[in-house]
């Protein structure tokens, strides 16, 4: 079944693209939850005619993902997390701790476009990947050390 998503899916695809999928999923749960639609002819000609009228839009939204991309350069984060004494993290660092790091730096960033390829377990050197749009993307290395309380 051929679905037009209507949002970002993390995993499936990007707002407009035509992604094929398994029919119980997309009936069931993307066209219910108003995240896609059916990729008939009416709608996909809808479609190109709705990326012709936003071209400048989008080229607009593309120049403000890199501007961003490009503020994240040289970016290293140090999250402090309770650990066992064999460096174990009670829990893990995901991308949550890593937007609330941001934050603080003023990177206003959502937690929903940060990626961290497995879970963070261990005390160590990290790298999370922030994307901003399909081909708009900033590593961020980020390192994971013991909270010392006092």
């Amino acid at each position: 079944m051929k679905i037009i998503l209507k949002e970002n899916i993390p995993g499936l695809g990007y707002k407009d693209d035509v992604v094929e999928v398994k029919s119980g999923y997309g009936r069931n749960y993307l066209i219910p939850q108003g995240l896609g639609i059916i990729a008939s002819d009416a709608a996909l000609k809808e479609l190109a005619e709705n990326q012709k009228q936003r071209a400048h839009k989008i080229a607009k939204i593309h120049e403000e993902a890199e501007a961003a991309a490009k503020a994240l350069d040289g970016v290293a984060l140090v999250i402090a997390a309770r650990t066992s004494a064999n460096g174990t993290v009670f829990g893990s660092v995901g991308a949550a701790q890593i937007a609330e790091e941001l934050a603080k730096l003023g990177h206003d960033i959502d937690r929903k476009i940060i990626e961290v390829k497995d879970a963070v377990k261990k005390t160590g050197n990290y790298t999370a990947t922030v994307r901003f749009l399909k081909d708009v993307s900033a590593e961020i290395p980020f390192e994971v050390v013991a909270l010392v309380e006092e």
